[in-house]
C-alpha cells in the first residue's frame, strides 16, 4: 500500500505498507481526499515524538468493510478521537479527552494513505451533493464550530481573531454566521484579502480589545499577543498546537481576570450543514500526489491535499 510513514524524525513516501486490517466495530475506507493541517507539520518539528506510523486526519474515503453494512459503498469524513466509553472522561461527557483514545496521525495510523480503519462510530455520511473537494474541510471547521460549543458569542460582540491561515478562516466564518463583530489580526496582506467579506482586517498593530479573541496563528508568540487585546474579565480561545514553549506573562491573566479556554475538536454536524448549503465556502484544495508530499508540506496555498486515485 503507498502512503506518508513517519518514522519519529523525518517522512517518507512508501509503497510497501501493509494494508490495514479492521476488527469488529470499525470500518475499512478508501481514502479519496486527505489534507495536510498545521499539525501534520507540528509532528515534524516534534510535537508527538512518540509516534511513529502513518500520518494525516483530514480526509473524505469510501467505505469498502463494515459491520455496519448500510455504511459500504458511501462517502464520510470521520471524527478522530477513538474513545473507549469506560473511563472517566467517557463516563462524565467528556470523551474527547478520552484517557484511552486513539487519533489518527498522532497516536495511530492515519489517512495519508490508500487505505485507513477507524472506529464506525466516528463516521458520518457526506451528503451525495457535497463535493468531495468541499466535504474535505469538515475536521477543521468542526473545530472552528468547538468555540460556539465553549463560549457565548453574542450578536454584535467584538471578536478578534489572531492568524490569516486556514483555521483562522474557518473561525472567522462561524464567528460571522454567529452574528459578532470580527475582526482578524494578520501579517500577510493577500492572505487577509480572504477574510475582506466576512471581517474587518488588519495588520498587526490593533490598538482595540476585544470581548474574545481567539488565537489561531500557529506560534508560541501568539498567546502573549492575545493577552494584550483581550477586554478586562474577557476570554481567550487558545486554537494553536505548536511543539515549541511559550514565554508569557501570566500575571496579566488574573489581575485582569481573563478566562482562557483551550479549543480542540469539535461537532461534525453543524460543518458539514454550513459546507453543504453553502453558509460558509472556503478556498479550493491545491492538490498533490502522494510521492510529492514535500511540495504539499511546503505549500502557501489556502489548503493542500492529497487526491487518491
Amino acid at each position: 500500500m503507498k502512503g506518508l510513514y513517519f518514522d519519529g524524525a523525518k517522512a517518507s513516501y512508501r509503497e510497501d505498507l501493509p494494508m490495514p486490517v479492521r476488527d469488529s466495530g470499525r470500518s475499512l475506507i478508501k481514502i479519496l481526499m486527505a489534507n495536510v493541517c498545521s499539525t501534520d507539520k507540528e509532528i515534524l518539528k516534534g510535537y508527538r515524538p512518540d509516534f511513529k506510523g502513518i500520518m494525516g486526519h483530514e480526509f473524505v474515503g469510501i467505505v469498502e468493510e463494515s459491520d455496519d453494512l448500510s455504511l459500504i459503498g458511501k462517502r464520510v469524513v470521520g471524527e478522530i478521537n477513538e474513545v473507549c466509553h469506560e473511563c472517566l472522561y467517557c463516563r462524565t461527557g467528556r470523551s474527547h479527552h478520552c484517557l484511552n483514545r486513539t487519533t489518527p496521525g498522532l497516536s495511530k495510523d492515519g489517512c495519508f494513505a490508500e487505505y485507513m480503519v477507524l472506529k464506525t462510530e466516528n463516521l458520518h455520511v457526506i451528503p451525495d451533493e457535497l463535493p468531495t473537494e468541499v466535504a474535505v474541510f469538515t475536521e477543521p471547521l468542526a473545530a472552528a464550530f468547538e468555540i460556539l460549543e465553549q463560549v457565548e458569542v453574542k450578536e454584535g460582540m467584538p471578536v478578534g481573531i489572531l492568524g490569516d491561515g486556514r483555521l483562522a478562516l474557518c473561525i472567522a466564518n462561524v464567528m460571522a454566521m454567529a452574528k459578532a463583530k470580527v475582526t482578524v489580526i494578520g501579517k500577510h496582506p493577500e492572505k487577509l484579502e480572504l477574510f475582506k467579506k466576512i471581517a474587518s482586517v488588519t495588520i498587526e498593530s490593533e490598538p482595540e480589545q476585544y470581548e474574545i479573541v481567539v488565537e489561531a496563528t500557529g506560534s508560541p508568540s501568539g498567546i502573549d499577543k492575545a493577552i494584550s487585546l483581550v477586554r478586562k474579565m474577557g476570554t481567550i480561545v487558545l486554537k494553536s498546537t505548536y511543539a515549541d514553549n511559550a514565554s508569557i506573562n501570566l500575571s496579566m491573566i488574573p489581575v485582569n481576570e481573563i478566562t482562557v479556554v483551550g479549543s480542540r475538536c469539535g461537532p461534525f454536524e453543524p460543518a458539514i450543514k454550513a459546507l453543504s448549503d453553502g453558509s460558509i465556502v472556503l478556498p479550493p484544495v491545491e492538490k498533490y500526489d502522494l510521492k510529492d508530499y514535500e511540495k504539499a508540506f511546503e505549500s502557501k496555498a489556502f489548503k493542500a491535499g492529497f487526491e487518491f486515485k
